[in-house]
């Protein structure tokens, strides 16, 4: 086990709290396999009728993966362990997605990336008013992943595509809005909420759903018909051009997302849309998995994700050479070889039970 991640039993609730406050809670391997090993552990103990996931301290919930640890993995031993990594926690995603016992995810703070992966299985998932939600991987050359292209793509009027392109963040009233909280509670209330499910783990529903006011305005809402306009297509070019036209227009807010656009890794939007498209016509979520594995094993080693680290995360120069440059660059034959399967014994299988 991992002094990463706090666990324990209490009574009837089985308590996850991540614990690396210095990385925000970023998820490591050994995180990963801990919380693993206590769900089934609690899956087969009858004493344990719901779990709690939460942060033991700081203002991230969880800040994503170990892209440190990824990024070497790229540059130096081919991938290998950094597979090894996204295997797993894609695993663990799995096992909570299908897991029998309620789970309640605490997103108060930053939840980003592999953050997102480990609250978006939970049955009941709470945001307060520090909660900053985003899939930002569009900008370091990766793709929404851990379950992102399920998620994200069921969300509906294109609002999945315009957060998985952009990487925009959501506060916690815009989270609830779009769906992906199910309850907004403000954050003093949360330890009051905690003892209360102890107490009460057979009507969690009822307790997160008691008298908490109303939270503030989602300001995703205002923009949600130009979303849907200028996001349609699941061709990048066609966004590229809808956003531009209307920004020659004077759309102060189409001008901000192009700009935003520019940034971010060509191949890796691209890879996002049929990502979504695809993971809508799927109906079992292991499929959704086995399919992120394959496009994660790819991607990992291509030249953008090293590329992308190095200018958002460990220079901070911000200025990433993406490769291919352009949209035009990245070939419907680059995102086939992508989505391909893999070699025979190597695609991703779920936990065995």
């Amino acid at each position: 086990m991992t002094d990463d991640v706090l666990i324990r039993a209490n009574g009837p609730i089985g308590h996850i709290s991540l614990n690396r406050p210095k990385a925000l809670h970023a998820l490591t391997l050994p995180m990963c396999h801990a919380m693993s090993a206590a769900l089934s552990e609690w899956a087969d103990d009858d004493s344990i009728k719901a779990v709690i996931l939460d942060h033991a301290e700081g203002r991230g919930f969880c800040a994503g993966g170990d892209i440190a640890f990824l990024r070497d993995s790229a540059l130096n031993d081919g991938g290998v362990s950094g597979r090894k990594f996204f295997h797993d926690e894609y695993q663990l995603n799995h096992q909570m997605f299908t897991y029998g016992k309620p789970i309640v995810a605490f997103m108060d703070g930053i939840t980003m990336g592999g953050g997102v992966g480990i609250s978006m299985p939970a049955k009941y998932r709470v945001a307060t008013e520090n909660t900053r939600l985003a899939m930002p991987e569009t900008g370091i050359g990766l793709f929404p992943d851990v379950g992102g292209g399920w998620y994200l793509s069921r969300l509906g009027q294109r609002l999945g595509q315009f957060l998985a392109l952009t990487g925009a963040r959501l506060d916690g009233s815009e989270c609830l809005w779009t769906g992906l909280a199910t309850h907004y509670v403000p954050h003093e209330m949360l330890e009051g909420l905690k003892a209360r499910i102890h107490d009460h783990p057979d009507r969690i529903a009822g307790v997160l759903s008691e008298p908490v006011g109303t939270p503030p305005k989602a300001r995703i809402e205002a923009n949600a018909d130009k979303i849907a306009k200028h996001f349609g297509s699941d061709e990048y070019e066609d966004i590229l051009a809808s956003l531009d036209a209307a920004a020659d227009a004077g759309d102060t807010w189409a001008a901000t997302e192009r700009n935003t656009l520019g940034t971010k890794s060509p191949q890796t939007c691209k890879v996002a849309l049929r990502q979504l498209a695809e993971s809508a016509q799927l109906s079992d979520f292991a499929d959704n998995m086995a399919m992120e594995y394959r496009i994660a094993s790819r991607v990992l080693t291509r030249p953008d994700f090293a590329e992308g680290v190095r200018a958002v995360i460990v220079d901070k120069t911000g200025d990433p050479k993406w490769n291919p440059a352009t949209p035009e660059e990245v070939t419907r034959d680059l995102i086939d070889a992508i989505f391909a399967p893999l070699p025979a014994g190597e695609e991703w299988k779920p936990l065995a039970n």
